[in-house]
């Protein structure tokens, strides 16, 4: 008998598990259909002996302290501020815009944010109502901007015309009048020194914690006794699709080593004038690696494949809302994380959301003798 089935050991189902085995001192699960913990976030070496994040790069950024702190005990970090080129024509751009991408691209030598500013509301073409990600850049920047930067782009990663797609989708993507390069402009801006996965394998390493890989939940939810559980897959899955498919993106990741220490200048190079894959990684400026040799990723998006990114659309948030009714009358069962939720979330975001399901839980249950004990053991 197990206290907690946690379905999926990614951020969410192993921060839940972690928090529940060690404060509440009780005995979980964790059960994941793929060969590896960690989720889209596991990272581990390959062939040639260097480190690559298998799903596409991961960059931990965030604002909130109290996230830096729970993850730091089971990971050193290495600083890293993540910057990201887009190939256009013939030349390499600091993206997001900002006053060095608009100065490179239009021969000029603005000097100033309120020049920049200008030049933006020059181009923009203003929306009486933001209903979509179209309205959003084109009202920002202007039409040429976007055209160049991120209506072939988005055709691309969604599969849907921008017209088509929630302004949300760019909505944490910001145009800069500064010559700030950096993606993030998070305060708290690192990598695990030693990868994703020997972060996870040190956040599950609890005895109340037993661990099934390349098992599916449905295999297990009837063969072994538990009492409640935490769900962190697609919740249209979880109700065998009750109302329908809930429709996601996947990615697919071609993986080249090459024979030479460095291929290009950033660790993300996005291009939106191609016609196929959307960016190129290279992953030793993700990692710090010393290596003679460099692994880089060509990204293609595609409507097969494992979920990855939920599509923003009226149509379906409509149809996630009647999942969401049947999630919050399904007793013993909490909905965790971005497949749960149908969201596309930072990983901080997905780590807050989980620490906060389980202040709820434990709220919810009270001190039972397992976590009175856990808490003479503590003190």
């Amino acid at each position: 008998m197990f206290d907690w089935l946690v379905i999926g050991a990614g951020f969410a189902g192993s921060v839940l598990a972690e928090r529940l085995a060690r404060v509440r001192n009780e005995r979980v699960l964790v059960v994941d259909r793929r060969n590896h913990v960690g989720g889209a976030a596991h990272d581990h070496y390959d062939e040639a002996g260097l480190l690559v994040h298998r799903y596409g790069p991961h960059v931990f950024h965030t604002d909130d302290r109290s996230i830096v702190d729970y993850l730091s005990q089971f990971t050193e970090w290495r600083p890293y501020e993540h910057r990201v080129l887009a190939q256009v024509d013939d030349r390499l751009v600091p993206f997001p815009i900002n006053r060095t991408t608009i100065n490179a691209l239009y021969g000029l030598s603005l000097d100033d944010d309120e020049a920049v500013e200008t030049f933006f509301r020059a181009r923009a073409e203003p929306r009486a109502e933001i209903r979509t990600f179209e309205d959003l850049i084109v009202a920002r920047v202007g039409r040429e901007l976007y055209e160049t930067f991120f209506r072939d782009q988005a055709r691309k990663e969604w599969g849907l015309d921008p017209s088509a797609l929630d302004p949300s989708v760019v909505a944490r993507l910001p145009v800069r009048t500064n010559e700030d390069d950096r993606y993030f402009e998070d305060a708290f801006q690192c990598m695990p020194k030693h990868g994703y996965t020997r972060m996870f394998e040190r956040m599950l390493d609890h005895p109340n914690i037993k661990i099934m890989l390349q098992t599916d939940y449905a295999d297990v939810r009837r063969g072994i006794s538990f009492k409640r559980m935490i769900f962190t897959g697609s919740i249209d899955e979880f109700f065998d699709r009750r109302f329908g498919r809930l429709p996601y993106r996947s990615l697919r990741f071609e993986h080249r080593t090459i024979d030479a220490p460095r291929f290009q200048p950033a660790a993300v190079i996005e291009h939106p004038q191609t016609e196929a894959h959307t960016r190129v990684i290279e992953y030793k400026h993700l990692t710090g690696q010393e290596h003679p040799k460099t692994t880089i990723a060509y990204e293609y998006p595609s409507a097969e494949g494992e979920p990855c990114r939920p599509i923003p659309t009226p149509e379906n948030a409509a149809l996630f809302k009647r999942y969401e009714q049947l999630a919050r009358a399904t007793p013993n069962v909490w909905f965790v994380g971005r497949l749960a939720d149908y969201r596309s979330y930072e990983m901080d975001q997905v780590v807050a959301r989980a620490l906060a399901a389980f202040e709820k839980i434990d709220a919810a249950l009270g001190t039972g003798p397992k976590r009175a004990r856990a808490i003479m053991q503590a003190s």
